[in-house]
C-alpha cells in the first residue's frame, strides 16, 4: 500500500502558491525522511537522444514526434501548475527527459486522477504519469513502468492542537484526495482498526477532495484536523505552509511509483530503457535534486515489478 491508490498525491510549489487560495505564504521519499529545498528553476543537464532507444519507439509515435501524457496536476512537487498555469513538477521533468532520450516531445495534459487510467485504455494518452503507485491489482489493467520510491505520510496543523497520534486516527475528520491509496487505507485499514478497538472511526471514512490542494486547504482551514498524502506531497506541503503545518509520525507503507501505459503497449520498452539511463547518467537524480525529493530516487527502473 502507499501513495495515491487509483492514484497514490499538494499545494502548489514557492513558484506556484497559486493553488493555495487561504492562509499558505506562498504541498517518497523511503529511503530517508524529506530532501533538499526545492528549486523549480533549476537547470538540468540537457538530455540527449538515445539512438538505440530511439529505434524502439512504435512508427505511429515516431511519425507523430510526441507522447502525450496524463498527470493530475493538484499534486506538488510531483505535478502543478505555476502562476502562468503551466504544469511543472518532478512527473513532468521526468516525461519531458524521458521523451527526449527517445526523440520525442512530451505534452503533458491535464486530468482529473481517477480519468488517467482510462484515458490510458482508450489511448488518450500514451504514459500516464502522476504519482501513480505500482501494485500487482494496478498491473491487473496497465502496465506500469517503476521510476520513484514514496510511502504514505500524515500533517497536521502547526503544533498539532488536536494532540493527534499517527497510529491513531479514530474518531478524527481526516481530509484525502478521492481515489489515492490513503483514502482505501482509511476504509481498509484504519476504520477496521479503530471498531476493533471499540472507538469511532475517522469521520465519513475520510474527508475526499477532488484536488490535492483543496486537502491541504481543509487543515489550514482547521475543517479538518488532519490530511493524509504521499510522503513527498506531506513533505513539500510542510516546507511551502510558512509554518502552519507539521508532519506527525514517520513515512509509511513505502512503494515505488509507476509511470503507466496500455496493457502490452510496443512503447513500454523503450521508456524502461529511458528511464534507466536517465538514472544511470545522472540526470534522473539532477531532476528529484531539483524538486527536493532526491530521497525517493531508485537505482533500478522495472517493468511491471509489483511484488504486493
Amino acid at each position: 500500500m502507499t501513495a495515491r491508490t487509483q492514484r497514490t498525491r499538494l499545494l502548489a510549489a514557492g513558484v506556484a502558491a497559486a493553488s493555495l487560495s487561504l492562509a499558505l505564504t506562498a504541498c517518497s521519499s523511503s529511503k530517508e525522511e524529506g530532501g533538499g529545498a526545492p528549486n523549480a528553476t533549476a537547470t538540468v543537464s540537457e538530455v540527449k537522444v538515445d539512438d538505440k532507444l530511439a529505434a524502439l519507439v512504435p512508427a505511429d509515435i515516431k511519425s507523430a514526434g510526441k507522447i502525450i501524457v496524463g498527470s493530475d496536476a493538484s499534486y506538488a512537487p510531483n505535478e502543478f501548475k505555476d502562476d502562468s498555469g503551466k504544469i511543472i513538477g518532478m512527473d513532468v521533468d521526468l516525461a519531458n527527459a524521458i521523451a527526449a532520450r527517445l526523440g520525442l516531445k512530451a505534452e503533458v495534459q491535464d486530468s482529473q486522477f481517477t480519468a488517467i487510467i482510462p484515458g490510458i485504455q482508450s489511448n488518450k494518452f500514451q504514459l500516464g504519469m502522476s504519482s501513480l503507485t505500482d501494485n500487482k491489482e494496478r498491473e491487473q489493467t496497465v502496465d506500469m513502468v517503476t521510476y520513484f520510491n514514496a510511502g504514505s505520510a500524515i500533517a497536521v496543523k502547526k503544533g498539532n492542537p488536536d494532540k493527534i497520534s499517527a497510529d491513531d486516527l479514530c474518531g478524527k475528520k481526516v481530509a484525502v484526495q478521492t481515489g489515492t491509496t490513503q483514502a482505501q487505507e482509511i476504509v481498509d485499514v484504519r476504520n477496521p482498526a479503530c471498531a476493533k478497538a471499540g472507538k469511532p472511526g475517522v469521520v465519513n471514512d475520510g474527508d475526499k477532495f477532488d484536488l490535492q490542494t483543496d486537502v491541504t486547504n481543509a487543515v489550514v482551514s482547521g475543517r479538518d484536523q488532519a490530511m493524509m498524502a504521499d510522503s513527498p506531497v506531506v513533505d513539500y506541503a510542510v516546507k511551502q505552509s510558512g509554518g502552519q503545518l507539521e508532519k506527525i509520525g514517520t513515512t509509511y507503507d513505502s512503494a515505488p511509483y509507476g509511470i503507466a501505459l496500455a496493457k502490452g503497449a510496443a512503447i513500454a520498452p523503450a521508456v524502461q530503457g529511458a528511464v534507466q539511463s536517465l538514472i544511470d547518467d545522472g540526470t534522473y537524480k539532477q531532476i528529484l535534486t531539483k524538486w527536493g525529493v532526491e530521497a525517493g530516487a531508485l537505482d533500478k527502473s522495472t517493468l511491471n515489478g509489483a511484488v504486493s
